[in-house]
């Protein structure tokens, strides 16, 4: 996680809740992804875009989750950025966009 980041437990407990409400976004990211390394070379083309699609998905809701929480601090520069990392680290199929959300 973020060691050092006077954020961590918030964070920790986010990313908790999010895979807990959001267990079905998860599992639908990696069974497209499954879906897309198992695919022949034909469907693959789409089957990423699914996987896309769904992991567009997941990011859209964790950023929205990160805002709203950046909102209510003076200075939320810090907590975004420790978000963002602790996205890439536990939630890695969520973390190549969200610094861009």
């Amino acid at each position: 996680m973020i060691f050092g980041s006077p954020y961590r437990k918030v964070i920790e407990t986010q990313l908790d809740l999010f895979e807990r409400e959001h267990a079905d976004v998860v599992d639908e990211v990696r069974a497209r992804l499954d879906a897309y390394n198992r695919a022949e070379r034909d469907e693959a083309e789409e089957l990423y875009g699914d996987y896309v699609d769904a992991a567009e998905t997941g990011t859209e809701l964790l950023a929205d989750l990160r805002d709203h929480y950046a909102s209510t601090l003076a200075d939320p520069d810090r907590y975004l950025r420790d978000f963002d990392r602790a996205v890439k680290r536990r939630l890695p199929q969520f973390g190549l966009e969200i610094e861009n959300r």
